[in-house]
């Protein structure tokens, strides 16, 4: 089977990653492809290694990757608009942090709006061209498309008619309302009320978690020394309102190092202005999660009563203490308290920091543990087993 992967990446990474490596929007295609794999930074290609592990034909599409899509045009000798230099600002950074707080309970219903008046994510026409253009070079018979943003339902219609393959759509947090899913085959989320919502509409969903890619192991560098007694890796953004508050309770307590994205939008005030390391991608944030003692998680609102995000499989695939928020369903995945460690309040969470902190042979047991457990039942390779048996 030939399986096709888009994916879309934030414009903070693609400006991190061009430019750490000066001059690589010109390079060729393949180059920056390889280069943006071994950044290590979300799912990178480990759908499509795993779907080649598995004897298939597969390939990745960044589809909000300017520069990549433009030496792939030129390269086929297709007209193209040279892209911007690498660095331009992400367009969220301008928006005020009060109004992006106001308004993150709302967005499902308010991006039908949004995209038309041109402030949600999408492709202008001449990415479109090209983004179909490279599937019908690729003529894939399964489509995995795990940006339903930039590739709406509207380009996933006209992605059908080439050669009409299987068409899978995923996607972590709450849809778009108003929009017509009927297009595609299967939709899969880490998110059982999203797989309840299309179902609703009509289309077969199931629910399929994210994962770990055990490969990383043998390229990461040396394992660092444990450098910090408490991290949390992430954003901290107006759609993050409970992380927030945790964060912000444990940092008046402890040394907490905070690594990622969406200071701008938390009051001058917060104390985690101070625990800001900057922001870390891939292989970086690896290096950080394997260097901290505790390691935090703590959902994105929307979640809910539900765990799954990709942060519990990069933490303890890495061999990181994790200590998570509470879910109902997170006993399904990891054993609390031997594989993982999970707070039910901002108090619990400050007694538990104290206890691990202070019992080495405890926290580094229960580490173990945990990647013992992704190792065995949280990998990619298992993930593109499960959407296979989906849909065949």
């Amino acid at each position: 089977m030939r399986i096709l992967i888009l994916n879309a990446d934030y414009p903070r990474f693609l400006s991190w990653l061009y430019r750490r490596r000066p001059g690589l929007e010109n390079e060729p295609y393949a180059a920056q492809m390889a280069a943006r794999n071994a950044s290590l930074f979300g799912v990178a290609d480990f759908y499509s290694r795993n779907f080649a592990g598995l004897g298939h034909v597969a390939a990745d599409i960044h589809v909000n990757n300017p520069w990549m899509r433009a030496a792939w045009a030129r390269e086929r000798g297709l007209a193209v608009t040279d892209p911007s230099p690498p660095g331009a600002p992400a367009a969220r950074d301008a928006v005020p942090g009060w109004l992006q707080r106001a308004v993150a309970p709302f967005k499902p219903v308010l991006r039908p709006l949004a995209r038309k008046v041109g402030l949600s994510p999408r492709l202008d026409a001449e990415a479109e061209k090209i983004l179909l253009a490279q599937i019908e070079d690729f003529k894939p018979d399964l489509v995995l498309n795990q940006d339903l943003f930039h590739v709406d339902t509207r380009l996933a219609r006209r992605i059908k008619q080439i050669g009409r393959p299987i068409l899978i759509g995923q996607v972590g947090i709450s849809p778009s309302r108003g929009e017509d899913w009927s297009v595609y085959d299967l939709m899969i989320s880490q998110m059982a009320a999203v797989v309840d919502y299309f179902r609703q509409q009509g289309v077969r969903g199931e629910v399929v978690h994210l994962a770990f890619e055990t490969g990383i192991r043998d390229i990461l560098p040396t394992r660092p020394q444990d450098n910090f007694d408490v991290t949390f890796v992430g954003a901290v953004s107006a759609d993050h309102q409970l992380r927030v508050a945790q964060l912000e309770a444990v940092a008046q307590r402890y040394d907490l190092k905070l690594f990622g994205s969406g200071l701008q939008s938390l009051p001058s005030s917060s104390p985690l202005h101070r625990c800001y390391q900057g922001e870390v991608w891939g292989v970086e944030m690896y290096q950080a999660l394997r260097a901290s003692r505790i390691t935090l998680n703590s959902h994105i609102d929307m979640a809910g009563r539900e765990a799954g995000n990709a942060r519990l499989f990069e933490a303890t695939g890495v061999g990181a203490f994790l200590l998570t928020d509470f879910k109902d369903n997170l006993h399904t995945l990891f054993a609390p308290d031997r594989e993982v460690v999970a707070w039910r309040d901002v108090d619990d969470c400050l007694a538990l920091i104290d206890r691990y902190l202070a019992d080495d042979a405890a926290r580094l047991s229960i580490a173990k543990a945990g990647q013992a457990r992704t190792f065995a039942a949280h990998t990619f390779r298992r993930r593109v087993e499960e959407i296979l048996t989906h849909v065949g």
